[in-house]
Formats: C-alpha cells, structure tokens, sequence
C-alpha cells in the first residue's frame, strides 16, 4: 500500500479512508488483546489503545515523525525476506506439536537419532513425554479445537492480557469446572501453573536483605542474618523478609534461536537490515559501531545476542495508601527487527523485585544473577 496518503491533510476525506484501511490491516497483524502502541505524535507508539482511540489520536495529532519511513522500509523488508513470511499469519487451531517442538528440540533429535530412545529417559525427556501426552489429550470428549495443554495456555494469555491476579483466575477456573464439569481442566491456579511450567514459565526464589544489602546466595546461602546490616533473614518462621524472583534468561535465548519462526531474524541486525545513514534501530548507532569496533570477535558472529536492559518501579496495587513497589527488569534482543523487538511478546522479563520502597542505586545488587548469567 502506498503511504504517501500520510502527508495528507488529516481531516479530509482522503486521508480518513486510507487511514481505516490502514488500521484495518495493522491491527490485524499486529494487535495484542484488540490494542497496539499507538503511532500518534503525543502517545509516540509508547501506549497501548484500541483501534477507536487510535483513530482519532491520528485524526487530532497526526502520525509521530518517522513513522511512515520506518512503515516502508518494514514492508519492502517483508517482502525480501523468506524468514519474515509467515510470522504473522493466524491459524485457526493452536500449534501446540509446534511449540513443544522448539521448546525440547534437543530432546526430539536424541529421540530420533541412531540410538533410539533410551531405556532410562532423563528430566528433559520426561517432561516430553508429559508435555505430549497432555497436548493430545482433549480438552472435553470430541472437542477438536483445544487440547487440554492449549486451551491452559490460552488461559494464561487471557490473564495477563487483561490484568488477571491469580485469585480470580482460580475463580475462572472453579467456574469453568462447574459449567463444563465434562472438561479436563485443572482445579486450581497453582495446578495450573505446575502443568505449563515445564515449557519454561517458571522462576527461581531468591532471599534477599530487607535492607537490600545482600542475596543470600552463593556465599551467603545458609546465612539467617545479613552479614552487613544485622538483619534477620526472616520475618516470620521461615517466611523470608524480601524475596527476589529471577527468571533464567538461557532457554528465553535458546528458544529464540529454536523457534523455526524467530531463529532467522536473529542475524536481522547485520544480514537483512538496509545500511545506509537513517537510524531505525540501534544498529545504525555510533555508539554500536565503536562497540564493533572495540570487540571485533563479538562482531564476527552476527548470532551473538545483542541485549537491552529496562526498569521502572511501580505499585501494583494502583494505591498510594499500599506502601509497596515493584521493579521488573525486562531485557530486549536487538538482534531483531524493530517490529519485533518492540513487541512486548519479545520483551523477556529476567528479575522481578518487590518491597515497600524505591531501590535507588542498590538495584546492583539485584542485578547480580543476571550479571552471573551473562558470563556463563
């Protein structure tokens, strides 16, 4: 589509058919829960809006500078690139053989190679064979369309989509039992949990000085008082003052590279972007230039994973009376395209700190599985 229709004066006729049109198309491909981050010159695709909002944000403000470029430069990407086909396209039916496929690849190719299957399967095959057995199981007697394992996962995505907290989410569950009690579905949220977190959901417990001083790790891991500040490790009888929650960030990488639908944009950064003097991603950066520069091992393989480190701390509770704040850090890969990239799908969530105040300069010590992890 030609997108010179963007210059046009925003409240003439022109403009409003080819921006219906437009949207028509964006949100199809691109919509997360019936919203997109909105290109308007005041929200700068840095807010989620329905498709209403958006149209009149573009009616009233106009498309933020550079947008129509960067629009261009993805469609005439997508059209060059066998690896970008198909990225978008809806099915009608989950592909859950899909999804198992890349999460256990290595398991699959030990399976099928000379030596068959082994007469003692280890944790990574075992959890195989259960992730399988459940993906064939289905979800009520002639159901076609869900698996039991599908239709938990699309449970999962209805929750965060729309701000779901766990308890009206096991609410959702009783309530689903009772109306379809012919139905395999788990009877609680935690049961849930434990059904997918062997495709990866899952996250490590880690105690930490209330006083953020310490992670009572490594050195420190049977330690009940904080070897700096005096403080008790606990608040109660083995319920832990602070908890940090670190999510491994290696299988969120490796997947990345197994997914058969990801795996290619991965080199995107060196082998398909268009070099020329227009920053549109990161890569066409001085400052990623001069790293390339300084490590030109890392640059020679263009695999080698580029990451962008983000937090903020916010109240979950939407509340000023609750004294409690929470710091996600979110790491982005920038070996991908931008219109990857910036989707929060990609957005890979690696530490999540909560406490009853702002961290400041004493996140670092936090950061330190992270760190740990990257020199692995």
């Amino acid at each position: 589509m030609d997108q010179n229709w963007m210059n046009f004066p925003r409240g003439s006729k022109g403009f409003k058919a080819a921006l219906n049109i437009f949207l028509n198309g964006y949100f199809t491909k691109n919509a997360i829960g019936g919203q997109i981050f909105c290109p308007c010159k005041k929200c700068s695709r840095r807010f989620f809006h329905s498709r209403d909002v958006v149209y009149d944000h573009l009616i009233v403000d106009g498309f933020v500078k550079g947008f129509r470029e960067w629009v261009v430069q993805r469609e005439a990407s997508s059209s060059t690139s066998n690896d970008m086909s198909g990225i978008n396209d809806q099915n009608t039916y989950d592909d859950i053989d899909g999804l198992l496929h890349d999460t256990f690849i290595k398991v699959e190719e030990g399976l099928n190679g000379d030596q068959g299957v082994p007469s003692e399967p280890n944790e990574e095959a075992i959890k195989f064979y259960k992730l399988v057995e459940e993906g064939k199981q289905e979800l009520y007697p002639g159901c076609k369309t869900f698996s039991m394992l599908s239709f938990i996962i699309r449970l999962f995505l209805f929750q965060v989509l729309n701000g779901l907290s766990n308890t009206p989410f096991g609410d959702l569950l009783e309530l689903l039992k009772e109306v379809f009690p012919m139905a395999r579905l788990p009877k609680s949220y935690n049961e849930s949990k434990n059904i997918i977190k062997d495709l990866g959901f899952d996250y490590k417990k880690i105690h930490a000085c209330p006083n953020d001083c310490i992670l009572y790790r490594k050195e420190y891991e049977g330690a009940d008082v904080c070897p700096k500040c005096e403080t008790s490790r606990w608040k109660s009888k083995n319920v832990p003052a602070k908890v940090l929650r670190h999510f491994p960030l290696k299988p969120k990488l490796q997947r990345l590279f197994m997914c058969s639908k990801t795996a290619g944009s991965m080199v995107w950064h060196d082998k398909e972007r268009t070099k020329d003097d227009k920053i549109r991603h990161p890569a066409y950066a001085q400052s990623w230039k001069d790293f390339d520069e300084t490590y030109p091992d890392f640059k020679i393989e263009p695999r080698n994973v580029r990451l962008a480190l983000a937090s903020d701390g916010f109240n979950p509770f939407r509340t000023m009376s609750v004294a409690h704040i929470t710091w996600p850090v979110v790491l982005i890969s920038y070996n991908l395209p931008p219109w990857f990239s910036m989707k929060p799908e990609y957005f890979m969530i690696s530490l999540l700190i909560s406490g009853p105040k702002s961290l400041g300069n004493d996140i670092d010590v936090y950061l330190r599985p992270l760190i740990d992890e990257l020199k692995e």
